[in-house]
């Protein structure tokens, strides 16, 4: 199912706005709350099966995409389409955290992450390279975990005294057990195939006060696919995610010992709830020395990650500024103290 919003007011096909958090019209400016849109202008056609064509409504051009395609744009008109049935049943989105910055946002945001770094090359500082910047919604699984740890571990406790002429160290053991309750909310995991998993967990924290129930016009005017892998596929990677958090914990109810050695650590985390959430994404694709670079930006608090180019002639000076100050400051010891240094 192809899914347009008329703007009521002059017919042309409505997008999501960032900056009001409404459907707006390019055409003439007008605002619609997503809440209360008129049911008479959402235009709907269905198409049978899976079939990766579909048929723009404003123009009658044929929209190819992929089978995990949930929403993109008209290749011909660039009217923004969604892909309603593929948003339905066990792909429909349970939440959505919709995009606070604007592409023009996004771009000046980027341009000023560009000049920041001191090892980056002149050409790549000026952050005018920008080939493309897509706005998309990528699916996430937010996990609710309860669980439980059980600590076994040995403690010691060392102490040194002098009789006489004699040092005397005194080594006491101990027992140590531990029964801790773990809950965990929220926590994310991309699933995406396309999505680099590295490139999206730097992309967080994301403010979970502004999850809302997923509606279909938040991803008017974005691209947006659905999941690749379900909560079950996923649930290991985030047990994996939340051990050096758990570790962390543990760490701090085991105090007052020389040191811990663990004799057994059992964590059975469960999940209790899962959530399907769209999270806001910008991509960024930048030219610079005929490659291109690709980062991301997060749609809500304008983060930007990736991996910059680096430049070899400002590493060698870098490299040489710091060999050139620790010279100087041995130097400057060893005049201190009547020594010479050569």
């Amino acid at each position: 199912m192809v899914i347009h919003y008329k703007c009521p007011n002059c017919g042309a096909d409505m997008a999501f706005d960032s900056d009001s958090g409404h459907l707006s019209c390019p055409s003439c400016g007008h605002e619609e709350n997503i809440e209360t849109f008129p049911e008479q202008n959402i235009e709907r056609k269905f198409d049978e099966g899976e079939a990766k064509e579909y048929h723009c409504e404003n123009c009658g051009a044929i929209i190819l995409t992929e089978a995990e395609t949930t929403a993109t744009h008209c290749s011909f008109c660039g009217a923004p389409v969604v892909l309603a049935d593929r948003l339905t049943g066990d792909l429909a989105p349970a939440k959505v955290i919709p995009f606070t910055v604007s592409k023009d946002e996004a771009v000046a945001a980027f341009k000023k992450w560009t000049r920041g770094g001191r090892l980056t090359p002149r050409g790549f500082m000026s952050g005018d390279r920008i080939k493309k910047m897509t706005g998309m919604y990528v699916p996430f699984w937010l996990y609710d975990i309860e669980g439980e740890a059980h600590i076994q571990a040995i403690g010691t406790q060392v102490r040194t005294y002098q009789s006489g002429d004699t040092v005397y160290t005194e080594t006491n053991f101990y027992d140590v057990f531990r029964e801790i309750d773990l809950s965990y909310l929220k926590v994310p995991a991309d699933a995406s195939e396309k999505m680099d998993d590295v490139l999206m967990d730097k992309l967080e924290p994301y403010d979970y006060s502004e999850l809302k129930d997923f509606r279909m016009p938040y991803l008017a005017g974005f691209l947006a696919e659905k999941y690749d892998f379900d909560d079950e596929q996923l649930f290991s990677r985030v047990e994996s995610k939340i051990v050096p958090y758990i570790d962390a914990y543990i760490s701090t109810t085991i105090s007052g010992y020389s040191s811990v050695s663990y004799t057994n650590k059992q964590i059975d985390a469960q999940k209790k709830r899962v959530y399907y959430t769209l999270f806001p994404v910008w991509m960024v694709y930048y030219d610079f020395d005929n490659k291109e670079h690709t980062f991301a930006m997060n749609g809500q608090t304008g983060k930007v990650v990736g991996k910059p180019p680096i430049s070899a002639g400002k590493v060698a000076l870098w490299f040489t500024g710091i060999a050139t100050s620790s010279f100087v400051a041995m130097k400057a010891i060893a005049f201190a103290v009547g020594g010479v240094l050569w």
